[in-house]
């Protein structure tokens, strides 16, 4: 009989959940209403935020996001060349033009000297993207946007509540969270932004409601980006359960590398001390010489039944479709074009068995030793 598969992510939902959702169905108000609310309110307060919006998906976080702050066409955003499509094509949803700063190999994050050395006269932004659920080094890179009057703009689409110190992600600038379906904390499709700008809160509630403050009053072009209540009710519980679900993560991560760090070939993944990594990844490095690389990895990895992936098979900019984009401005990333050819993340989600994280760590060195 062959073991069960281990996937790399996995969506279960309790009684909370269906009761919760039951409830809005039952009340009739399943579009944007006191659901919502709740769902703000309550992120709000875990976050240490004045103002949360919710929206309904990650990117369109970003795209509000970056739209509230009134950029010019010329405009530059900075952010990490190592991420996924959607912070890209949300700076030029906009209308601005992305400029990128290389990561570093501590956090897979955006090295702030890198940033420093990219700004330029018409940078507007900084847009580090807190990769696999730990944030960037948000002290450094909050010292270059005040010292350059820069705003900040986080992509913490899968951080939610990581912290630097005792502040967590999205309490630096305009925050911006994913729902998605694999995403710590879901709602299938969805996304949360968070500021303490009264100004910004305001302007994204009407930016997400067609430009309208009250029915058929229009004071902007908006759009419809609203989360409805059916959705919000999917989340409202898992927050009550999150830091337990992220402590069985953080768990999870080190039992992982405790043993993987033993294995010739590998490079696993490390929180950096005073950062709180909520592990929406678990990604390791496969060194040069390994006696498998990377992509012979994980095709034996899926032969044995045990999920993975590369998270991300090349820089975010590198595909025929923006070659040549006037609104990308493309240069020479040393340590991301590295990344992305040794990169492979390894199932950490909270439903792992000891059996599971057993067969994960005794595959892997069985394949790699």
């Amino acid at each position: 009989m062959s073991n069960p598969y281990i996937p790399i992510s996995t969506v279960r939902f309790g009684p909370e959940v269906e009761s919760k959702v039951l409830d809005v169905l039952r009340s009739g108000v399943i579009a944007q209403g006191p659901v919502v609310k709740e769902l703000e309110d309550e992120f709000a307060r875990m976050t240490g935020v004045k103002h949360v919006v919710a929206v309904n998906n990650g990117t369109t976080a970003l795209i509000a996001a970056v739209n509230a702050l009134q950029l010019q066409p010329g405009d530059e955003v900075i952010t990490s060349p190592f991420t996924f499509v959607a912070t890209l094509n949300a700076i030029i949803a906009a209308g601005a033009t992305a400029r990128f700063a290389d990561i570093a190999y501590t956090d897979f994050n955006c090295d702030p000297q890198a940033m420093a050395a990219t700004v330029t006269p018409r940078t507007k932004v900084l847009l580090p993207v807190h990769l696999y659920g730990q944030c960037a080094d948000m002290g450094a890179i909050a010292k270059l946007a005040a010292d350059r009057q820069l705003d900040v703009i986080e992509d913490a689409a899968q951080a939610h509540l990581a912290r630097v110190g005792d502040r967590a992600a999205g309490t630096w600038g305009i925050g911006c969270f994913s729902l998605y379906a694999t995403k710590n904390i879901t709602s299938a499709e969805g996304g949360l932004i968070s500021t303490n700008d009264d100004a910004i809160a305001d302007r994204l509630r009407v930016l997400r409601n067609q430009g309208m403050r009250e029915r058929y009053q229009y004071e902007m072009a908006g759009n419809n980006y609203r989360l409805t209540d059916l959705q919000a009710a999917v989340c409202v519980p898992q927050l009550r359960a999150y830091e337990d679900n992220v402590e069985k993560r953080q768990g999870n991560a080190a039992a992982l590398s405790g043993a993987l760090s033993q294995v010739p070939g590998i490079t696993t993944p490390a929180t950096i001390p005073g950062r709180h990594h909520v592990w929406h990844q678990y990604t390791i490095l496969i060194d040069d010489g390994a006696r498998l690389s990377r992509d012979k990895l994980i095709g034996e990895l899926s032969a044995a039944g045990i999920g993975c992936g590369i998270y991300y098979p090349k820089l975010v900019f590198d595909y025929d479709c923006y070659r040549g984009n006037p609104h990308v401005v493309t240069g020479s990333f040393p340590v991301a074009s590295d990344v992305v050819r040794r990169c492979v993340s390894l199932p950490v989600h909270q439903h792992l068995t000891n059996s599971d994280l057993d067969r994960i760590v005794s595959t892997v060195a069985d394949l790699m030793g």
